[in-house]
């Protein structure tokens, strides 16, 4: 058997050959879509980090026998997440791996010695440092592309997890939507919330309508799931410096918005599936990739809907029935052909309900998993 050495990133090499792992991991895999490098940099940069005011990381790479490095992983501790749930949780994430069991392990082993230096109880993963940026594991679903913004990794992933005694947290599901009309009562809720007084209209793109719009976004969402699973709320300057990443890849027939007397109560927020060009740029946006990009970005034809947000007093006024009722009408008038909800999770009833309502049949089930130090 090959020799594996495991060591702490802890140099600028170690970090670029960090970034390198996935190349060799999905070399030969069709559906892999390459993460944009910077982004994975900016996220673990030892440097102007907001994440390093209220937590901590440290990075592992595994190497063989002739140097290469074939695996990684990060551990962490979200200080915010272990005051939110009263015990010392800590959590490993940006897993990448050859098919070779006894790296993977040895990569885990690290993970977990490190947060056992540090009194943590029990971890949880993969969650890139929190749930708001990647996280999960893919275990059904493997015949197709991740959409935008979602993980995808080898089938070997979670059984190495269940061979090592991890055991399931939380399971969430993706939901498919083809593009067909919904059926009478969604376009009644539309009629019912108009004449409960509820306005609509499309996210604003430009100037300072954007960033109101993105204010508001953030108040919402900070309010509606304030106690979301294995969750801490971000900052409004991390939400708004997202945003204006994300600004100039929003679709406003696909992002509605629901106010009352001009506040926002409720929105549906969707993206077209740039992974179909992102695909093409592996991984790197500089000007041969951005030319790719802005070239394969004609050809997509799905969407991918990340929330579904409204009020609970605004349940009843149809406001979540009537964002659903718009996003499709506007995802047909796009020409696009299919579209993705993800994620939900499993114990989120009423989202799973209104989706499955809507015509959402599951078409991959992810996972989160967790081991008692």
């Amino acid at each position: 058997m090959a020799q594996i050495t495991v060591r702490p990133v802890t140099s600028e090499g170690d970090r670029q050959q960090f970034l390198e792992v996935p190349q060799w991991v999905y070399r030969h895999d069709p559906n892999w879509v390459p993460p944009l490098k910077a982004s994975i940099a900016a996220q673990l940069s030892p440097e102007d980090n907001p994440f390093l005011g209220y937590g901590e990381f440290q990075g592992f790479l595994a190497f063989d026998d002739q140097g290469r490095a074939i695996g990684r992983v990060v551990a962490a501790i979200n200080q915010r997440l272990i005051e939110r749930e009263g015990r010392r949780v800590g959590l490993f994430g940006y897993f990448e791996c050859i098919e070779d069991f006894a790296a993977g392990q040895q990569l885990l082993e690290a993970a977990l010695s490190w947060l056992g230096d540090r009194q943590i109880e029990v971890v949880r993963g993969p969650i890139n440092l929190s749930t708001h940026n990647n996280c999960l594991f893919l275990v059904e679903g493997f015949e197709r592309p991740p959409m935008m913004m979602m993980p995808y990794n080898p089938p070997y992933y979670p059984q190495w997890l269940e061979e090592m005694g991890w055991v399931k947290a939380k399971d969430a599901y993706a939901y498919d939507f083809p593009m067909e009309p919904l059926s009478d009562k969604f376009e009644k809720a539309y009629r019912i919330a108009l004449k409960s007084g509820i306005t609509f209209r499309p996210i604003r793109t430009k100037g300072e309508g954007f960033d109101e719009d993105v204010r508001s976004l953030y108040r919402l969402f900070t309010q509606a799931f304030a106690n979301n699973w294995s969750s801490t709320p971000r900052t409004e300057a991390d939400f708004l410096e997202e945003a204006q990443q994300l600004k100039s890849l929003v679709d406003p027939d696909i992002f509605p918005i629901a106010e009352d007397n001009g506040e926002m109560v409720g929105f549906f927020m969707g993206l077209p599936d740039y992974n179909i060009a992102l695909k093409h740029v592996n991984g790197t946006l500089n000007i041969w990739g951005l030319l790719k990009f802005l070239w394969y970005r004609r050809q997509i034809k799905q969407a991918r809907m990340i929330t579904l947000c409204a009020l609970p007093e605004y349940r009843r006024k149809m406001v979540p029935l009537a964002l659903v009722y718009l996003t499709m009408k506007g995802g047909e008038k796009r020409g696009y052909q299919r579209a993705e909800l993800s994620w939900i999770w499993e114990d989120n009833h009423p989202s799973r309900r209104i989706t499955e309502a809507s015509g959402g049949v599951i078409g991959k089930t992810y996972r989160v998993y967790e081991k008692e130090l």
